[in-house]
């Protein structure tokens, strides 16, 4: 028998959407997890809908407060806010699912009531049993033995001392709906058999809460990941249960957001991967905006030809039907390329405020700056907005200008040419004769130039490269000129002469 989508599906839109994002609290926030939240986020905000947040801590041996905390952080982080919800309140509280038993039990028995579900006292054991002896996998799993146990039997069991458990009846005929991201969606009859709710004892499983909460909270439209996809049949049976007990009146739309795939293309984004890892990604210097706009294109995209845009442009253009349903990879040099798209819209004095954590963080400046570094880092910070790509590099790029001591990098020593020396000496020459006062980059390039260029007759690369190690220690560092400007004569002088020295 064919079904088509339950009629009583929602048809809310507007400012009646009400989406709603609910981890469990286990382990660090991952990619995967928080971009669940960020399309959520951006369906409510576009559509001026109501974004829910809450918690699903029932399991007491892997749930911890410390996932529950960095949850919060990442959120903040990336400035993914909420209407209601852990930490915000609302009509629906409490908003983590351990202070929501006596609710759970108040479902379980109207939907008792109901006839919806059943006590269900078949073990392990005894199901693997049946279905040796009819013939059946054991893959099948439960039978729905128990739907037609008499009172007579359920009371010799507990008797017995045996507690039941709660099983859904599952109905006998096809279950479809229609996929915002996938189109129509049907389940065969009989793909699934009764399932439990509330285990022996009164503990409810993710099967009961998950729906239950998201009922009663009045969630229109459940967007999550595609490995979900699996338990939809389920809930959808379970919501026609709940309307049938008066706990809810809709069915909610669903929506299947497409894998993220790691970097090779061929496997699920696993948690313990790196890239998965939201926090390894702040540490190494993502911008929040940058890091938000990447995520948004794992599965969507503003358009065919721009990948870079604000915070308030996804708003305006996202919609959850626009997503595509095959699976997306994370790239991650794209990910940095757009970061650093997003360091260079920065305002510098904002830019050069965010680069202190990470040269603090490195011993290269003091928190908070001393009022000489801070004169060093505003002059500095324009040096290197256009080529950076992620905060990180900042004690690499501008650590030389904070140091007395030069360290030198292995590649760089190596890769100096065989005139080093005397390019060096010359330059040392050609730097003295200028005036302290007058010390500035043009004036510093002139002077380089007539004595290296023109004097010893070198390309630009051969001459300013061995200059650029003597004052950084490094073979990439900011514009050479505008660095020496900074350190004055006296320092860049001392330092390209330190050089010369170790080379003899």
């Amino acid at each position: 028998m064919s079904s088509a989508p339950d009629p009583r599906t929602t048809t809310a839109s507007g400012s009646d959407i009400r989406v709603r994002f609910c981890p469990s609290p286990t382990g660090l926030p991952h990619v995967g997890m928080i971009r669940t939240a960020l399309f959520n986020w951006a369906y409510a905000r576009h559509n001026g809908g109501r974004m829910i947040f809450r918690i699903e801590d029932t399991d007491a041996a892997r749930d911890s407060e410390e996932s529950y905390r960095q949850l919060l952080d990442a959120l903040r982080w990336l400035e993914i806010d909420w209407d209601e919800g852990v930490e915000q309140g609302g009509p629906h509280a409490p908003y983590r699912q351990s202070e929501r038993h006596g609710i759970y039990r108040e479902v379980l028995d109207k939907l008792i009531a109901s006839g919806a579900v059943y006590e269900s006292y078949s073990t392990g054991e005894e199901i693997d049993a049946r279905n040796a002896a009819a013939g059946r996998a054991k893959q099948l799993g439960y039978d729905n033995f128990d739907r037609a146990l008499t009172d007579e039997q359920r009371a010799a069991f507990r008797a017995e001392g045996r507690e039941p458990a709660w099983r859904l009846r599952v109905p006998d005929h096809d279950t479809t709906y229609v996929d915002l991201i996938r189109g129509e969606v049907t389940f065969p009859a009989g793909s699934f058999p009764d399932f439990v709710l509330v285990r022996a004892g009164g503990v409810p499983l993710y099967t009961f809460t998950n729906p239950v909460d998201d009922a009663l909270m009045g969630i229109t439209h459940v967007l999550r990941g595609e490995d979900l996809m699996p338990s939809t049949a389920r809930q959808l049976a379970l919501y026609a249960a709940l309307i049938d007990a008066g706990v809810t009146t809709f069915v909610p739309r669903f929506a299947h957001m497409p894998l993220v795939l790691g970097e090779t293309g061929t496997k699920k984004l696993s948690k313990r991967d790196p890239q998965a890892d939201l926090f390894l990604h702040r540490e190494r210097g993502f911008i929040h905006e940058g890091l938000l706009n990447y995520l948004s294109l794992l599965g969507w995209s503003l358009s065919h030809d721009r990948d870079v845009f604000s915070r308030a442009e996804l708003i305006d253009a996202f919609d959850i039907v626009d997503v595509n349903p095959n699976p997306a990879r994370f790239d991650q040099k794209k990910a940095e390329s757009i970061n650093g798209d997003h360091i260079r819209m920065l305002a510098p004095d904002d830019f050069a405020a965010r680069l202190v954590p990470y040269l603090a963080s490195a011993g290269v400046v003091t928190e908070p700056l001393t009022s000489q570094q801070q004169a060093t880092l505003d002059a500095a910070a324009p040096l290197v907005q256009e080529r950076m790509q992620l905060l990180g590099e900042a004690p690499g790029l501008l650590g030389f200008l904070f140091r007395d001591d030069v360290v030198y990098d292995d590649d760089a020593l190596k890769a100096l040419p065989a005139n080093a020396g005397e390019v060096l000496v010359a330059s040392v020459d050609a730097l003295n004769i200028l005036p302290a006062h007058s010390f500035t980059a043009p004036a510093v390039q002139d002077a380089l130039t007539s004595a290296l260029i023109e004097g010893l007759d070198l390309k630009p690369r051969v001459a300013y490269g061995p200059l650029r190690v003597a004052v950084s220690g490094r073979r990439v560092s900011p514009p050479l000129f505008e660095s020496m400007e900074l350190l004055g004569r006296d320092e860049s002088v001392r330092r390209l002469g330190l050089l010369a020295e170790r080379l003899g």
